[in-house]
């Protein structure tokens, strides 16, 4: 089990009152996430307007902020580990074209995980996340699971990683991240590939799931045999469409839940809890709950 950077424990002020309150079911982290209409505020990539995004860092912030549900995206290195970035490429969100020059365009899936460990993942953010580093997928459960947390895990580009979807699901089994208590109460898998969901189900018909758009509402019915979720941008989507989306049943006979990203203003934020959304992804979840809770949302 890897180390987590001291950079990534001390992120802002009080994280310690974070994580105490996240540990608490009925307090702080655990409630601060949910609103009087049950709309759950989910923290994209981490609180990413407040620290690297993807970074235990982010988590941290989310942490801090009182956030129970954190979101990632993960990819597969040359040396087949599990890392936690949004992109295909390291350039935008590390010091990779200074660090290995010549290997543009420096995508994840030509670098060890050794090579990508000596990157620098925090500066481009900003000073004081200097050294920050890209978490291993096993890092990244060691964090959210120390803060109590929740985690929406994005399967990223799955098909540049073949077989990515059973060895995530094998990291979540050693990590403990399988048995009923995780899969019933803190764990999504999602993915803009409908394949890879329907694999993740196939592999793992417990775990809750969730396919990344819009689908017409015809197509619906195919979506709910393997997708509990339905997660639309949210200028996809309107009132008409997210009840389209309630009455068709998912894979467990529960209807379908709606979860919209990403969402950074309190406008935008008010409009999606008034039309139904089950959950808001954002990048500022702080302005979010604000928001739904000045709207009495």
């Amino acid at each position: 089990m890897r180390i987590r950077p001291v950079a990534a424990v001390a992120t802002a002020a009080g994280v310690l009152m974070g994580l105490a309150a996240s540990l608490l079911p009925a307090t702080g982290a655990q409630a601060a996430d949910s609103h009087p209409r049950g709309v759950t505020t989910v923290a994209h990539r981490g609180a990413s307007a407040y620290a690297p995004e993807n970074t235990l860092a982010a988590v941290d912030a989310a942490a801090d902020l009182g956030f129970a549900w954190v979101e990632n995206d993960v990819q597969r290195t040359k040396d087949g580990e599990l890392v936690v970035l949004h992109d295909t490429s390291l350039a935008r969100t590390t010091d990779v074209e200074q660090v290995f020059p010549g290997r543009a365009p420096w995508n994840v899936a030509d670098f060890t995980l050794k090579e990508i460990e000596q990157l620098d993942a925090g500066s481009w953010f900003g000073p004081k996340f200097a050294g920050e580093r890209v978490p291993t997928l096993e890092d990244y459960m060691d964090a959210v699971e120390d803060n109590g947390q929740k985690l929406l895990l994005e399967i990223k580009s799955p098909e540049l990683y073949p077989g990515i979807e059973r060895q995530i699901l094998k990291e979540l089994r050693a990590e403990g991240w399988l048995d009923r208590h995780h899969v019933k109460h803190r764990l999504i898998v999602q993915s803009f590939s409908a394949d890879s969901v329907k694999k993740v189900h196939g592999l793992r018909r417990d775990v809750k799931t969730g396919f990344l758009g819009t689908p017409a509402v015809a197509e619906l019915p195919t979506y709910a045999a393997f997708a509990d979720q339905i997660n639309p941008q949210y200028k996809s989507i309107d009132a008409g469409y997210v009840a389209s989306v309630h009455k068709t049943k998912g894979p467990h006979g529960r209807p379908l839940e709606v979860f919209t990203w990403t969402i950074d203003d309190a406008a935008n934020a008010v409009k999606a809890a008034g039309q139904g959304v089950n959950g808001i992804i954002s990048n500022k979840p702080d302005v979010v709950r604000d928001a739904l809770e000045g709207a009495g949302r």
